[in-house]
């Protein structure tokens, strides 16, 4: 046979075309081995404008991630609606935090299996039809069924919106790519609160799902006219399902989920079930892992956290989701507990986050093309810190400014984390990897979370008890300052009409009420303080990254 000659059992293609094997010139991720076909896709693109494509998954996106934190200012009225207790109805959370970290890691591959394009818009019809279903329940086990219908379908999406943008762009374009999708993932929560609390308030809670109903269908309209499969994802799929992956990876996320919000209500490891709870998760998650690593086709392609820049981005995105989810947590709760603000001037408070998000993803958006990620990462993380710092002297005489101030410069240091974190997480990935590191991407950032809020307010709870009890035994009868305040109170309660002894027991209270502010007051700063040192602490990883490719990396290849 000449040389050149195709052989039929040796076929080799490359971008297209037919050509013949070349020993000893292999490369990286090629194999000369008979019947082995690669394809580098490394130049492929969409046939539309990658923006329409942006602008269809950045719908979406937004979307779940508004859904996630809109419903949280309802619970009272969700609760008091369905004649359900407030420990019932924070299932409503629960339920579709569970169902939603269940789907974001398996998202890539059931897109394998059924196709991209098709799973987005299953989980846009999924996630719709469940909202429709949340504002119509008549009952809270209707309502958290729901609830896990619409996590599942909001899980799916995430990863997939990520995957598909950082495909549709090429690699040069990755940092404007990103800065459009951080619009979702940033500003959605934190319009979210101020929404739900306004509708609530005007109207019904019911409203807070079905405004998604024309959203979700002009998402699936757009998904349906712009979103394509590559072609790496348009080949038949021969793996087998991979059940007893699948039910470890659903036993210990949902396990997780559960022992984090519900371990403080039991004190944690005080009571039987969080004890067996935790072993149960312990013994999925370790036989998750090495069902992943030792089967053919697993459910979550765990060998991409082998490449460095990958493990790295994503130590780093846990870390991040800890401070952020924390931050969102700690400071509404803070306005209306210590501060009196109702639901609607807390949320009003927080918002110019939003605006400081908005600005900060434009200006990295130009900034990414010409200064290193990691100089933008840094300084993004620096900021998050002097936001945090700022929040740590806080005390109960502070004006809305001292509020705003914090939140507009934490929300400016998001869009410098956000966008340059995941373009250099991604950056050295063959295209192929993408959908499976997306999932995985999402999934820490949102258990990160989920540990960053049960873990603040385990701290708050105990820090407030350290504290009271700290300034409690300062406060007695032969202290000064307290026999004074002790004897002005006194007064003013006699002169309102009150008896000796009733004035003395009203004083003791206000005094016991004004100590327990105070130890709460404490705590919330310390804990913001500990957001601080947290998000320094990134600051020295962020060296451990190299630097992001520019250009197509001539390893995209795929091996079939």
């Amino acid at each position: 046979m000449a040389f050149g000659e195709l052989r039929p059992d040796d076929p080799v293609r490359t971008a297209g075309r037919w050509r013949p094997n070349s020993p000893g010139k292999a490369k990286r991720g090629m194999t000369t081995e008979p019947k082995a076909l690669e394809i580098d896709h490394s130049e492929w693109k969409p046939s539309v404008n990658p923006w329409m494509v942006a602008a269809s998954v950045m719908l979406s996106t937004f979307m779940v991630v508004l859904d996630s934190s809109v419903a949280n200012v309802a619970l009272p009225h969700i609760a008091g609606n369905l004649s359900a207790s407030t420990d019932e109805s924070t299932w409503v959370l629960t339920s579709y935090l569970v169902s939603n970290a269940i789907m974001l890691p398996a998202s890539s591959w059931i897109a394998r299996r059924i196709g991209r394009k098709r799973l987005m818009m299953i989980s846009i019809i999924a996630f719709t039809v469940a909202s429709l279903l949340c504002g119509m329940a008549i009952n809270m086990p209707m309502l958290i069924v729901a609830r896990v219908l619409q996590g599942a379908g909001g899980g799916g999406m995430q990863p997939l919106a990520q995957s598909i943008l950082l495909e549709s762009f090429p690699p040069s374009k990755h940092g404007v790519a990103m800065s459009a999708y951080s619009l979702g993932i940033i500003v959605a929560p934190v319009i979210g609160p101020t929404l739900g609390g306004w509708i609530t308030d005007s109207y019904s809670w019911r409203w807070i799902f079905y405004i998604n109903l024309p959203v979700g269908i002009v998402a699936l309209f757009m998904a349906n006219l712009f979103i394509e499969d590559p072609p790496y994802l348009r080949r038949a799929f021969r793996g087998g399902i991979d059940y007893l992956g699948f039910g470890l990876m659903a036993l210990w996320l949902g396990t997780m989920q559960l022992l984090l919000d519900k371990g403080q209500e039991a004190d944690w490891f005080e009571a039987n079930w969080i004890r067996l709870l935790a072993a149960v998760c312990v013994i999925a998650f370790v036989g998750f892992i090495f069902r992943e690593f030792m089967h053919r086709d697993p459910i979550v392609e765990l060998r991409v956290l082998g490449n460095r820049d990958f493990l790295v981005g994503t130590m780093i995105t846990c870390l991040f989701g800890f401070v952020l989810y924390a931050t969102t947590a700690l400071l509404p709760l803070f306005l209306q507990t210590l501060m009196g603000y109702p639901a609607l001037d807390s949320g009003l408070a927080v918002s110019p986050r939003g605006v400081g998000s908005l600005v900060s993803v434009i200006v990295v958006g130009i900034l990414i093309n010409y200064i290193d990620s990691r100089i933008l990462l840094a300084c993004g993380f620096a900021l998050l810190a002097y936001s945090a710092f700022l929040l740590g002297h806080i005390n109960l005489g502070i004006s809305m400014t001292s509020v705003v101030v914090p939140n507009l410069i934490n929300g400016f240091a998001g869009g410098f984390i956000f966008v340059p974190l995941t373009t250099m997480t991604m950056s050295h990935l063959r295209k192929q990897e993408i959908g499976n590191a997306a999932g995985i991407y999402n999934l820490v950032r949102n258990i990160g979370g989920s540990i960053g809020i049960a873990c603040v307010t385990t701290m708050l709870v105990r820090g407030s008890q350290a504290h009271q009890n700290y300034l409690g035994a300062n406060v007695t009868a032969s202290t000064p300052a307290a026999r004074s305040a002790l004897l002005g109170l006194q007064s003013k309660f006699f002169q309102g009409g009150a008896s000796a002894e009733a004035a003395h027991q009203s004083a003791i209270g206000m005094l016991y009420r004004g100590i327990q502010q105070q130890a709460a007051l404490l705590s919330y700063a310390d804990n913001f303080r500990l957001m601080a040192f947290l998000a320094l602490l990134c600051i020295p990883l962020v060296l451990f990254f190299r630097r992001a490719q520019k250009h197509a990396n001539p390893s995209d290849v795929i091996v079939e």
